[in-house]
C-alpha cells in the first residue's frame, strides 16, 4: 500500500520549542542549519527537505555543556530516529545505528547522520551544535533492485507507507523525549537503549570519519561519552605455527600484532566544511 496523497503534501508539524524551516530547492538543510546557527538563530530550529526520494533534516541545538558532552546528542538523535521509524515501519523492519552515524535498515545502509559545531575543542562549551541526517526513501534505480546490496531505501525494505513529513515529525518528537531524559537522568538510559541498536557491536567493523579517514578493528563498545572502543586487527589473530624442535630460533623476534584498544572520541565525527 502506498501512502495517501494528503500525507505526502501536508507539511510537518513540530512539538513546542521546535520550529520548522523548509530548505529552498538546491540547499542542503544541514549546511543551511549551520549557517542559521552561526547567525544566532534560536535552538530548536529544524531545517528540512521532505522530498519523496530523500529526507534530509537538521536540528540546531544550543548546548550548555562542554563539546565532549554535547556530542552525546549524536547518538541521542539516532535513538530518536530509530524509535520514530520503529513506530511507523512494519514490525519486521530492523533499524540499527552505526557508531559513525550510518543508519542501517535490515543490515544495509539507508542513510547517515552528520554533526557540526561552532568549535572543536572538547573542553569548551560550543555556541551551537547541529545534528542532521539524510535518509533514502526511494531506490536509486527502481529498475535494478538489489544491484547494491549494501545500500537500500525505505521503499526497498517494505516501508512504502512511511512518508517523509510524518517520519520527520516523529523524529523530532522522539529526539526531544530523549534529550529530556538525558537532561534528567544522565547517560545511563541512553547507553541502555543505544546498546541494543548498535550495528556491529562485538564484531569486526569498518567505519569512516569525515574527510575519508577509515577505521577498522573489533568493535568492543563505547565509553561514558560514547567514544568508540576499537581493538585494531580484529578479534581473531592468525594462528602461530608450532616450532620445530630441530629448527634454530630466528635471530629477530616475530612482530606482535597491535591489540591495544583505541578510544576514538565522538568529536572526531565533526564535519569541518559546512558551507554548501
Amino acid at each position: 500500500m502506498i501512502a495517501a496523497e494528503d500525507d505526502l503534501t501536508e507539511p510537518p508539524s513540530f512539538p513546542p520549542l521546535m520550529e520548522g524551516l523548509a530548505a529552498p530547492d538546491g540547499r542542503d538543510p544541514f549546511a543551511l542549519a549551520c549557517d542559521r546557527a552561526r547567525a544566532g538563530c534560536d535552538a530548536g530550529l529544524v531545517v528540512h527537505n521532505t522530498s519523496p526520494d530523500i529526507l534530509s533534516a537538521a536540528l540546531v541545538l544550543a548546548p550548555e555543556v562542554p563539546l565532549a558532552d554535547a556530542m552525546i546528542m549524536l547518538p541521542t538523535s539516532g535513538i530518536g530516529f530509530q524509535n520514530a521509524l520503529g513506530v511507523l515501519a512494519p514490525p519486521e523492519v530492523a533499524v540499527q545505528l552505526a557508531w559513525d552515524g550510518e543508519i542501517m535498515v535490515n543490515g544495509a545502509r539507508c542513510g547517515a547522520f552528520r554533526v557540526a559545531a561552532s568549535g572543536n575543542d572538547p573542553t569548551v562549551e560550543p555556541d551551537w551544535l547541529v545534528i542532521g541526517f539524510d535518509l533514502r526513501m526511494m531506490p536509486l534505480d527502481p529498475e535494478t533492485p538489489g544491484l547494491t546490496p549494501d545500500q537500500t531505501s525505505l521503499y526497498d525494505e517494505g516501508c512504502a507507507e512511511v512518508v517523509a513529513p510524518r517520519l520527520l515529525e516523529a523524529w523530532a518528537r522522539h529526539t526531544l523525549v530523549w534529550i529530556n531524559r538525558w537532561q534528567d537522568e544522565g547517560t545511563k538510559p541512553l547507553h541502555a537503549e543505544w546498546r541494543g541498536l548498535a550495528f556491529g557491536l562485538g564484531k569486526d567493523v569498518r567505519l569512516s570519519l569525515p574527510e575519508g579517514t577509515a577505521l577498522a578493528g573489533h568493535f568492543l563498545g563505547v565509553d561514558e561519552r560514547f567514544g568508540l572502543l576499537l581493538r585494531p586487527g580484529g578479534q581473531e589473530e592468525a594462528p602461530k605455527a608450532a616450532p620445530t624442535p630441530d629448527t634454530t630460533p630466528p635471530t629477530t623476534p616475530p612482530t606482535t600484532p597491535d591489540t591495544t584498544t583505541r578510544l576514538v572520541p565522538l568529536t572526531d565525527l565533526l564535519q569541518r566544511d559546512t558551507h554548501r
